[in-house]
């Protein structure tokens, strides 16, 4: 049957039912009022049939729009299933909790830090006075550090020898870096890489960077690892060549020494033609000091080293040191070098236009400034430049004392840290090099210092060739061999004693110390 049939015969129903229900009464009514309602839908099949076939094309339209209006159904999505919940583990510390507990949770309240320091007078006393101050007011944990003035290097190092066997220790102390080998062969110490790759007391990618790598790798200690066992708050020195830029001129040169060549010429140049500002009858191209680090200073400007640190020895007899006591040694027989009447005598004599070069510690700086404005000579042109170097470019022996954390406890041991990490920030560096005359630890540090380094040539000369720096040797032992290092260097020199035997007896002897000392 045709759509349009079922719908017709269903409209015709529709008329139906509602006829046979009204009828209803009882069996008979029934079917007598089906019998009139048949009758009713034939008589009406036509005028139905009529109206059906006129709506029909409106009726079948609106279905097919319906049809096309409404959505495809869609399948039913699957609810997500909920993912697992994984707590992450927390990870253990990378370092010995029993030295150091867990950083995160050691309570600093109330922390307090006795800090043996080197700066007992003067400008280096009063910064550091200030900065300890300023700590104990502004940090965030309550920790006071109590700083504490002991003297020079001899005292600090003998006193703390002594507090290791009795126990009673500070938890900050100054230390170069062979005297920290020496604690740390008693367990005296912690290194300090936890603290400084803390996630959250240490410091950031941007302030490792900021720190001149030189300082740092001399802090690490070749017979502990390799682990920093001081940090280099307080700045370092280096060796330098001091000058006389008049008298250099005099002598028909119009630049400083570069090579050892040059160095010799020029000395022995200034032994036969006196200053003409000076005044006395003493004139010689240098007045050499035989100090250990002027030994060490004048190798690694050849490209030699006094240490072998991938072999762990002294190599005091290098082709290199050799070549450098040779030519001292004969500088002097010719008359072109002298030693040091006094301590620092050799300042005094620059100041007077006596000696063309002397060699030392750019700490002595403002000493130079005072020797020469205070002078005989009434004053002169003068600088520093690199010791004479034979490579491409310069080897400077960069020193100076860092600071190491005693061990103690936890709680002691962190808060020192807090107060190693305020001093080298640059704030506290920018103030404290002025006072101290020591080259900060920081790069970034020189954009502070740009009116000092402007009253203060030599130090920004200086200050340049710090990406040059190489250390001494950071082992225990190494103040005994300094002793006899410098001992032999006056016996060759002054002495005139045979440079390769005396450098391979040196060598022994450093060695034997070194294993003597050894942890």
């Amino acid at each position: 049957m045709s759509n349009r049939k079922l719908f017709v015969w269903f409209v015709l129903l529709a008329l139906l039912i509602p006829v046979v229900l009204t009828a209803c009464g009882g069996t008979g009514d029934i079917e007598q009022a089906v019998e009139e309602a048949a009758q009713q839908v034939q008589e009406a099949a036509p005028t139905v049939q009529a109206a059906v076939e006129e709506v029909e094309p409106t009726v079948q339209a609106a279905v097919e729009e319906a049809v096309q209006a409404e959505p495809t159904a869609e399948p039913a999505a699957e609810e997500p299933t909920a993912e697992p919940v994984v707590e992450e583990p927390i990870a253990e510390p990378d370092y010995d909790t029993e030295i150091y507990g867990n950083l995160a949770e050691v309570d600093l309240d109330g922390a307090h830090v006795i800090f043996w320091s080197r700066y007992d007078s003067g400008s280096k006393q009063q910064a550091m006075d200030e900065i300890c101050a300023d700590f104990n007011a502004t940090n965030e944990y309550g920790i006071t550090v109590e700083c504490q003035p002991i003297g020079h290097y001899g005292i600090l190092y003998d006193n703390m020898i002594a507090a290791l066997a009795t126990g009673e220790v500070p938890g900050l102390i100054v230390a170069y870096q062979n005297q920290a080998a020496a604690y740390q062969v008693a367990d005296g110490l912690v290194a300090i890489d936890p603290y400084i790759n803390d996630p959250m007391y240490g410091l950031s990618e941007e302030d490792k960077a900021d720190f001149f790598a030189s300082f740092i790798a001399s802090d690490r200690l070749p017979q502990f690892d390799g682990q920093d066992f001081g940090f280099p708050a307080a700045g370092r020195s280096m060796e330098v060549l001091y000058y006389n830029m008049d008298w250099l001129a005099e002598l028909g040169y119009d630049a400083p020494p570069q090579t050892p060549d040059e160095f010799a010429e020029m000395a022995c140049a200034a032994s036969e033609q006196p200053f003409s500002k000076n005044s006395s009858d003493f004139s010689v191209g240098m007045e050499l000091s035989t100090d250990a680090s002027r030994f060490a200073a004048l190798t690694f400007a050849r490209g030699g080293d006094i240490f072998d640190y991938e072999n762990g020895v002294f190599t005091y007899n290098t082709p290199e040191a050799i070549e450098a006591m040779t030519m001292m040694q004969d500088l002097f027989n010719q008359g072109c070098i002298a030693p040091i009447a006094e301590r620092y005598g050799d300042q005094a004599d620059f100041g007077n236009g006596m000696n063309l070069f002397t060699q030392g510690s750019s700490s002595g700086l403002p000493f130079y400034v005072s020797a020469v404005n205070d002078g005989a000579t009434g004053g002169f042109e003068w600088s520093v430049v690199p010791i004479p170097y034979t490579g491409d470019h310069p080897v400077q022996n960069i020193y100076g004392a860092s600071t190491s954390i005693v061990r103690t406890d936890p709680q002691t041991q962190l808060a020192s840290w807090l107060f190693l990490k305020f001093w080298s920030s640059p704030e506290n560096q920018a103030r404290w090099v002025p006072a101290s005359n020591y080259f900060p630890s920081r790069a970034s540090v020189a954009a502070d210092l740009s009116d000092y380094m402007q009253e203060n040539a030599a130090f920004g000369t200086a200050f340049d060739l710090l990406q040059y720096g190489k250390a001494e040797a950071p082992v225990a032992g190494y103040d005994n061999v300094r002793d006899a290092a410098s001992e032999t260097f006056n016996d060759i020199v002054f002495n005139g004693a045979d440079v390769v035997s005396s450098l391979d007896a040196l060598n022994e002897l450093a060695n034997a110390i070194m294993e003597e000392s050894a942890p």
